[in-house]
């Protein structure tokens, strides 16, 4: 009979056997998968294998699970869904075999996160597997929880974690510091929890415990200033760690191209950039330490410039002494020397950030930033860029505009708009002559072309008016520029409102800066009529010209009859601003020809609509400035040419939108009380009543309107209105010459995250006691590192004397994520309403 049921017992295993086959080998399915010629073909062999494997998994195979799940993890590593090996997963950690478990929790790292809850199911062979006799086990349970644990596996498992960081196995030790690093990231609470155990964590000769245990140090001392304070004290231990890693002799078990450990220093000197950081006694405590990491680090192997680029952060970053951050920046300038093009770049960031407060000793590498303009990464380049316009200053103006109008006549075009609009900034700043400008000025505009922005034809307007003694010079140039080339939008609008205003000038021959040329009026109306003709001419283009034109009829004595056919022909253009312009200038020579001269007379000089007091001083670029502050940053996207703002209702509830026009401020009446009330007795059931939309004003003659003339004024203190998640506002204030109860608030917004703010709105409310006008702002988008400021005028009507209140709303982008905010102003000092 036994031998019967043996017999019985064997014929069933080999039938078994039969029926399923042993699945082939992982090495086997990575060499057939590998012969693959196409996609399709592999495809087809992963199909084929998964349908195996799922049979194996449905036959409950407890003898394969483990290889079929490590095919599993190979295909999904491919990009092949797997995720119907999860439950397997937690099957291979139950089991009793290491090599299972270790396959198990593998699987478990890669297919499983917290958002399914499929992962709470192996909480509890997690927790066994960390009671474990076995250290690999535990390992294998304190790296799963550390990679994938939910806040709820965390709070559950800590009390293991805890232990485990205490015990004296320096293998655990090392993997229980990086799972509590998981821990208190997702339980931060939990915190003090592993307060204790840190104790002895630096006292560990083993560096794979040092390094973890400097990792979770820096990870508490970032989420809490409490544990931050806590662990100043052990600045003088982590600077003694570090002084034995520079000065230790060649160790084969922790040396990295000649550098002990470079990896725990790097730790490190960012735990100590952490403890330093506005502390002055830590600062003082690392800076002797910092100078030798600075002095002795090998430069010739990357590993030395990373050491040497997280001892310049930090040494930037506490309350270094100027020495030292001296040669700090001396290293940097040593990193744009290197070949590597991210050392280079990592280098020029660097600088940026620190241009503003060492600008002298950035100063110094000046010759070595411009070459990099040179360079063919076009990050590089970008970089060198807004580095070297931080650089530009009253002494070195001449040569480094050299520099950058030839980087701007060889860059690529994606540079162009940024490249010309910060060499106006710089040439307004810091122009040694009126000559000098108007001549940078003008080669920008024959070279950059249409990549000028819309915003610098009025701002060049306005400089050219204002300089009276250039006038004829100017208009010569322009009209010689133009002569070559009508293409370029920018300059031939700026050249079209030149000769408009200045064209008895150019037809005088008359000129003191240098010989004139011999024009006649036919000639010069010859050049603004293929302007309007032209197919290259924008609408706004055409405008300008025909503009030009009719203000030469007061201008020229001959050619008046010529004018007005001109003008007669566009009054029945196909476009509506051409031909409005056309129909209203005809009604000026047939109604009313006597008001013409009057009308068409030189534009009058257009001062600054800001100012600041005589008690200012701005720090521009290394030079102290009296009286001076940039108020007109860089702009990196085109503005609109609306000059209306919008107000929104900020407690919500009504969808009112007021446009309140920027208009001189003679009309300013025509906009008061029409202003919602934010700030209180708002009655938000009640339907909002129709606000109307007031047009902005036309102009027609150039586009430009008049600025206000402001009184500077001394003795009213500027305030900081916002300051939150890197974007910070502040508010300077004037008052108004002609009308003492109307404040002017000048609003300058910084960026000081890492990367820029794009579609920046400020948006601003007052009750309606009040009324308000917003005018455009200088950019909306904001630079990273504080490296400019948008700037923004409010003009406010308190005829009350009243306390001033605001509400503001402030919308943007940042690194990729749309952010907005409401924010109350009241801490306005008495002497803005008063």
């Amino acid at each position: 009979m036994l031998r019967e049921g043996t017999c019985l017992m064997l014929t069933v295993t080999y039938l078994s056997l039969e029926r399923m086959p042993a699945p082939i080998r992982l090495r086997e399915l990575i060499r057939t998968i590998r012969t693959a010629r196409t996609q399709a073909e592999e495809r087809e062999m992963i199909q084929k294998e998964c349908a195996a494997i799922r049979s194996s998994f449905r036959e409950e195979d407890n003898t394969y699970r483990c290889r079929n799940v490590a095919k599993l993890l190979y295909m999904h590593m491919l990009g092949y869904p797997a995720h119907f090996g999860q439950l397997e997963c937690l099957k291979l950690i139950a089991s009793q075999k290491f090599t299972d478990k270790r396959i198990g929790y593998l699987g478990a790292m890669l297919l499983l996160d917290e958002r399914q809850d499929v992962h709470l199911l192996m909480t509890n062979c997690i927790k066994n597997d960390l009671n474990h006799s076995t250290q690999y086990v535990q390992g294998l349970a304190l790296c799963t929880l550390g990679c994938m644990g939910s806040s709820e596996m965390c709070r559950d498992l800590a009390g293991e974690v805890e232990k485990l960081l205490k015990t004296s196995n320096s293998y655990l030790r090392k993997k229980a510091a990086l799972c509590a690093v998981h821990v208190i990231r997702k339980v931060p609470e939990l915190m003090e929890m592993f307060l204790p155990a840190t104790k002895n964590l630096l006292n560990e000769k083993n560096h794979g415990v040092l390094h973890t245990s400097v990792v979770l140090l820096t990870e508490m001392c970032e989420r809490s200033p409490d544990m931050l304070t806590h662990f100043r004290k052990l600045v003088p231990q982590l600077v003694r760690i570090l002084k034995n890693l520079i000065m230790s002799g060649y160790s084969p078990e922790h040396d990295v191209s000649g550098i002990s450990d470079p990896f725990l220093q790097v730790r490190i000197l960012r735990l100590l950039r952490i403890l330093g950081r506005n502390d002055d006694d830590s600062s003082e405590a690392m800076n002797d330490i910092l100078a030798q990491v600075a002095t002795n680090t090998e430069t010739s192997k990357n590993v030395g410039n990373a050491i040497l680029y997280e001892t310049v952060l930090t040494i930037m970053d506490i309350k270094s002494e100027s020495g030292l951050r001296v040669l700090a920046i001396n290293i940097l300038g040593r990193f744009l020397l290197n070949n590597d093009k991210n050392i280079r770049y990592v280098a020029l960031t660097s600088l940026l950030k620190t241009v503003q407060t060492d600008h002298n000793a950035v100063q110094r590498h000046r010759s070595t930033i411009v070459d990099c303009l040179k360079d063919l990464d076009v990050s590089i380049k970008r970089r060198a860029m807004e580095l070297s316009f931080a650089l530009v200053n009253g002494n070195n103006i001449r040569g480094m505009m050299k520099e950058l109008l030839y980087f701007l006549d060889s860059c690529e075009p994606e540079f162009k708009a940024d490249c010309a609009s910060g060499i106006f900034l710089a040439a307004e700043k810091y122009a040694p002559s009126k000559r000098w400008h108007i001549d940078t000025i003008m080669r920008v505009l024959t070279t950059a072309g249409s990549y000028v922005r819309d915003d610098a034809v009025p701002n060049l307007i306005q400089l050219i008016t204002n300089s009276n003694e250039m006038h004829e010079y100017t208009v010569q140039k322009l009209y010689k520029a133009i002569l070559d080339d009508i293409s370029q939008q920018p300059l031939v609008q700026v050249s079209s409102w030149c000769i408009g205003e200045y064209g008895d000038l150019l037809v005088s021959g008359q000129c003191e800066e240098e010989e004139p040329i011999q024009v006649t009026e036919d000639e010069v109306l010859d050049i603004l009529e293929s302007i309007l003709i032209s197919n290259m001419s924008s609408s706004v283009t055409r405008g300008f010209a025909l503009t030009a034109i009719m203000k030469n009829s007061t201008r020229f004595s001959n050619t008046v009859n010529r004018i007005k056919k001109v003008v007669s022909i566009y009054g029945s253009s196909i476009d509506v601003e051409l031909q409005q312009r056309a129909v209203e200038y005809n009604a000026l020579f047939k109604k009313y020809d006597h008001m013409r001269p009057a009308l068409l007379e030189r534009m009058p000089v257009m001062e600054k609509s800001m100012t600041n007091g005589p008690t200012d001083v701005a720090q521009t670029n290394g030079e102290a400035e009296p009286g001076i502050i940039d108020t007109k940053p860089v702009p990196s996207a085109q503005l609109p040419t609306s000059q209306a703002n919008d107000l929104l209702d900020l407690l919500g509830g009504n969808d009112i939108q007021l446009v309140i026009p920027t208009a001189p401020p003679q009309k300013q009446s025509s906009v008061g009380g029409e202003l919602l009330d934010l700030l209180g007795d708002l009655n938000l059931g009640a339907p909002p009543a129709p606000v109307p939309q007031m047009p902005a004003p036309q102009l027609l003659l150039d586009g430009l309107s008049v600025q206000p003339l402001f009184n500077e004024i001394s003795g009213i203190p500027p305030i900081t209105a916002y300051n939150k998640n890197g974007l910070k506002i502040d508010f300077s204030f004037e008052r108004s010459s002609t009308n003492a109860s109307v404040t002017v608030i000048t609003t300058q917004a910084y960026n000081s995250t890492d990367s820029e703010m794009t579609d920046y709105v400020f948006q601003a409310a007052v009750p309606k006691t009040f009324q308000l006008q917003l005018l455009s702002p200088s950019s909306n988008v904001l630079s990273p590192f504080n490296a400019g400021s948008v700037t923004q005028v409010i003009k406010v009507l308190n005829p009350q004397k009243q306390q001033l209140r605001m509400r503001i709303k402030l919308t943007y982008n940042h690194k990729g994520s749309a952010m907005q905010d409401l924010a109350e102003v009241s801490n306005f000092p008495p002497q803005s309403w008063q």
